[in-house]
């Protein structure tokens, strides 16, 4: 499988930060991956829809990116059908708005399949894909060298000290074990983050750890429902107030999501105008209440399969 695109001129943008020279989630990553030619190395396996591995070539520089292409999204029940490469965009936005700088650099653009979600890969460069690897559907994604143990499976009730507890889970036999996520300031930046966006699908696998001390979440594809959806492994501090630089975050980001903001302009390209009104009162809703969100009953509080 094969095929390279361009794109046209990157657009401006405006007060973002960045983490360093060409950082999964800079914006000269940004920038590179929005002007590149994209040419496809295979498919990666095991993903519900199509997700491509492609080289982001530009002004002699080569960066590994994720390329989702519309064409491959499959439909959902309760999400309009093509949309789901602008809402991972638009978590990127929001993502870089805040100040979180968790999601890595996405872009929507064309690509050799159609128009798509491009996003910056995570961790060491991937081998390339060979042709015994397009035949089977794409290489293997290699393991990362740095990976943190994040979530674990523990006997008893309680999670230990450093951990927090998610729920109980079947592990067989009859037996059950207490699921738990680390107790890190990292992981409850991206459960504020995912509250705000309304993440429908926040799993262990969507969690990375390249070993630079940095954490990363990706597949932000079913965000942004104006329905309560928030399901995710991160419940370990549910009804716990927020802290005072995730109240901060919050406050700039109800700023930058004002009527004629250019972030706001930016999204209402991406999702629609209810929406958008949607992600104002949640994130105000979280400016209030100073807590971090109890799940609500109404939907199941965790995906499955959790990783």
């Amino acid at each position: 499988m094969t095929g390279t695109t361009g794109s046209g001129t990157a657009p401006e943008q405006t007060d973002r930060t960045d983490e360093g020279p060409a950082g999964p989630a800079s914006e000269e990553t940004h920038i590179h991956l929005t002007r590149a030619t994209l040419t496809v190395r295979g498919r990666i396996p095991d993903a519900s829809n199509a997700v491509l591995l492609c080289d982001a070539v530009h002004e002699g520089r080569t960066l590994p990116c994720v390329y989702k292409p519309v064409a491959g999204e499959r439909p959902l029940w309760d999400f309009p059908d093509g949309t789901l490469a602008r809402r991972e965009t638009a978590a990127y936005e929001i993502s870089r708005a805040g100040g979180w700088d968790l999601v890595p650099a996405t872009v929507l653009r064309d690509g050799p399949y159609g128009e798509g979600m491009v996003q910056a890969w995570v961790g060491e460069t991937p081998r390339a894909a060979s042709a015994e690897d397009a035949a089977d559907g794409g290489p293997e994604p290699e393991e990362e060298a740095g990976a943190e143990q994040l979530l674990a499976l523990v006997e008893g009730e309680e999670p230990g000290e450093g951990w927090k507890p998610v729920g109980f889970a079947e592990v067989g036999g009859g037996r059950t074990a207490l699921l738990v996520h680390r107790d890190d300031p990292r992981l409850r930046g991206l459960a504020v983050l995912d509250a705000v966006i309304n993440n429908g699908d926040r799993k262990g696998g969507h969690l990375l750890t390249p070993g630079d001390g940095r954490l990363y979440g990706i597949d932000h594809g079913v965000t942004f429902h104006v329905d309560d959806k928030l399901r995710t492994l991160l419940w370990g501090w549910a009804g716990e107030e927020l802290t005072a630089e995730a109240g901060e975050m919050l406050r700039r980001l109800a700023a930058a999501l004002a009527e004629g903001e250019p972030l706001a302009e930016r999204l209402g390209e991406l999702i629609t105008r209810d929406e958008l009104e949607a992600l104002r009162k949640r994130t105000e809703s979280l400016r209030t209440t100073g807590r971090h969100p109890l799940p609500s009953g109404d939907w199941p509080a965790i995906p499955w399969p959790p990783v």
